[in-house]
């Protein structure tokens, strides 16, 4: 498929976000990850190898983040074996910061796979059943239409857009979520207040909330140890850093094609 969309097209160029397979070796093809090494548990040599064995079939490797630290990524996003074709993009985000009045103390947002995503909403409902605090809980089920519900205290949505959840973020004091790589660098980018429950099994999550929380940047928990009062941790953490200085040459990064 990828080569007859090249061929009729006249596709000059591929930048292919974590797709393994789409790369034309008449063209010059781009990969985008910061899983240089892919975290599995015992199986963790094996895996990064076979993923980078995919990367060197592309002419060139773009990682979102920055190469040296405050890295978002840490060993994940770094490789000697794809030093050469690898750059740093730094983090990137969908969100932008905007100065608003506060709606919420706080903020949960579920993602994920079943079971793990029902049992935390389970769990946190009833965990902040009996808080005074303001607490919106987005379900991150996406449905035909959005519905508004209350229990008890907690206002309750099934799904927000994107421009929605930008919004509601900036409007919080504080966020409660999973630690994905793509809710690191959407609450860095909005340098927001942050505390993590990484998904049971998931070894990336896990690593790296607790990379954070080892470098005094984020706080974060295991899901079975999760108490409210845990939130006030929050305050005795740095929170979000940034390179200030990194400037991306968009010109430069793009005379690859």
């Amino acid at each position: 498929m990828v080569k007859k969309l090249v061929a009729e097209n006249r596709i000059q160029g591929i930048i292919s976000d974590n797709r393994l397979g789409l790369s034309n070796k008449k063209i010059t093809c781009v990969y985008m990850t910061h899983q240089l090494q892919v975290l599995t548990g015992a199986t963790k040599a094996i895996s990064s190898k076979a993923h980078q064995n995919y990367i060197k079939k592309f002419n060139a490797c773009w990682v979102p983040d920055y190469k040296n630290e405050p890295s978002f990524s840490g060993i994940m996003g770094h490789a000697k074996k794809l030093e050469k074709m690898t750059t740093y993009i730094g983090p990137i985000s969908r969100m932008n910061f905007e100065q608003r009045k506060k709606e919420y103390d706080i903020l949960i947002i579920l993602s994920g796979p079943e079971p793990q995503r029902s049992l935390l909403e389970t769990l946190l409902l009833e965990k902040f059943s009996q808080t005074k605090r303001k607490v919106l809980l987005v379900k991150g089920r996406v449905v035909q239409e959005q519905q508004w519900t209350t229990n008890g205290t907690i206002k309750v949505v099934n799904y927000l857009t994107t421009l929605d959840l930008q919004k509601t973020i900036n409007e919080s004091e504080l966020v409660l979520c999973r630690s994905g790589y793509t809710s690191i660098m959407d609450l860095a980018a909005l340098n927001k207040k942050t505390f993590f429950i990484p998904t049971p099994g998931q070894y990336e999550q896990k690593y790296l909330a607790k990379r954070l929380a080892e470098q005094n940047r984020i706080p974060y928990c295991n899901q079975e140890d999760f108490e409210v009062s845990k939130l006030s941790k929050i305050a005795r953490y740095s929170g979000w850093e940034t390179d200030n200085d990194f400037n991306l040459d968009f010109k430069q990064l793009f005379d690859i094609f």
